[in-house]
């Protein structure tokens, strides 16, 4: 697992799970992200999961919103799978890749520019991916939540006064859990998903069928 976690999580997630082994690495940096991902060793599955959300409104938004944004939401997925991938490649076994990405690539986000446009370039960033990859049995596929009950997510969204706008718009009447998003990803992992491949899976409740959302999250989120 590649990421930068405060030290606390990271011990967390040993704690929880063994078996696994922690990374932290800033992936807006290039360079040092490469070399971690290539220290790591072999990859068979590979989730790109780090994200920056929030945002600030079209007319106020910087250069420097833009590149925080897309420094860790796009290119920090293209250079992590350009390594695994790479690996992939060599030892010609196949292998699947899911991109997090966002139901913000149908619908428009107010005050999130940046991290709309950015979830947007992830979804054909994973459809150039599982169309030059595919040949080697490699697939690819993006999952795209909509709001997820996280620990963050709760304290943004727990008030049912608060939520009860945005649970009105979606026709399950609720938000996504955790559990919700990890068997959509295991799924496109597992061999069940063998034959699909560059596909947008959006874990929204259908939520995505308006095409402007005049919210504004105030936390990053993972949708």
């Amino acid at each position: 697992m590649a990421g930068c976690f405060p030290e606390k999580p990271r011990w967390c997630l040993s704690e929880q799970n063994p078996a696994i082994r922690t990374v932290c690495v800033d992936l807006a940096d290039w360079a040092t992200t490469r070399k971690a991902v290539e220290d790591i060793g072999p990859v068979d599955l590979l989730v790109n999961n780090a994200g920056l959300g929030g945002g600030v409104a079209f007319l106020d938004t910087t250069e420097a919103e833009i590149d925080s944004k897309f420094a860790v939401n796009v290119k920090a997925v293209i250079n992590v799978s350009q390594v695994v991938a790479k690996g992939m490649v060599a030892r010609g076994q196949g292998g699947a890749v899911v991109n997090i990405s966002s139901m913000a690539t149908r619908i428009g986000l107010q005050d999130h520019l940046a991290y709309c446009a950015s979830k947007g370039a992830v979804d054909q960033i994973t459809r150039v991916m599982a169309l030059e990859l595919g040949p080697h049995q490699i697939r690819v596929n993006s999952v795209n939540p909509t709001i997820v009950m996280t620990e963050m997510g709760r304290k943004a969204w727990g008030d049912p006064v608060k939520n009860a706008p945005m649970r009105s718009r979606t026709p399950l009447g609720k938000f996504a859990e955790v559990e919700d998003v990890v068997h959509a990803v295991l799924y496109v992992l597992s061999d069940k998903a063998d034959m699909v491949n560059g596909i947008t899976l959006f874990v929204d409740g259908e939520r995505n069928g308006s095409g402007v959302e005049l919210w504004t999250l105030d936390y990053e989120n993972p949708g």
